[in-house]
């Protein structure tokens, strides 16, 4: 049997989906086991047959919720022809990501890394390890479309990838903390500017 589709790994992402919102709205420190319970009707006996601790399901969870937002960009990124295209769905997408992620506490990365600073340390690395993978997605492109002659040479490939995660990011922060998403419009025209500042 494909381990896959095992009882044990159904169960897993069924502790895992029920969970997600909980622990991206509440946190790691405010997420309860009685709050795990609660959401996915299991036993603590069962929870702990699936994961060794709490912290196990927050790594699942927080991996589940960046794929949520991955797999958004990632769609719209697919459909993109040129590398300029590819570039400028950062700056339109993030608005209708913030805007489901946000039903769902905000976003995973941003939350997990603002928690975790200091405190959690496999928490802290997790979203680490996802900023820098977003970083390298984006100097990629970036690096592919100075090939292609799309972008100027000489464009500053990480310090662009860097300045659009920030902005990305800060924006979430903004528009979340005032409850006014037009915040966000404002921050996504900035890194519309950026990128087509580097146009060939």
């Amino acid at each position: 049997m494909n381990i896959g589709t095992s009882k044990a790994e159904r169960t897993r992402n069924f502790i895992i989906e029920k969970t997600a919102e909980i622990f991206n709205r509440k946190g790691y420190a405010g997420t309860s086991m009685s709050d795990i319970t609660e959401a996915t009707g299991l036993t603590k006996g069962s929870i702990y047959g699936n994961f060794e601790n709490k912290e196990e399901v927050a790594l699942a969870v927080f991996e589940y919720n960046r794929s949520l937002v991955f797999n958004t960009v990632q769609a719209q990124l697919e459909k993109a022809e040129t590398y300029f295209d590819k570039m400028m769905v950062y700056g339109s997408v993030y608005k209708d990501v913030i805007a489901s992620v946000g039903n769902r506490g905000g976003c995973p990365i941003l939350n997990t890394a603002v928690e975790a600073d200091d405190t959690n340390v496999p928490l802290q690395l997790s979203a680490a390890k996802a900023l820098f993978s977003w970083k390298k997605n984006l100097v990629d492109i970036i690096q592919r479309g100075i090939a292609a002659g799309e972008f100027r040479d000489g464009t500053d490939a990480e310090g662009m990838a860097v300045s659009i995660i920030a902005l990305i990011e800060g924006g979430v922060m903004i528009s979340k903390v005032t409850n006014d998403y037009a915040n966000m419009d404002r921050v996504l025209a900035t890194v519309q500017q950026l990128v087509k500042g580097i146009r060939a």
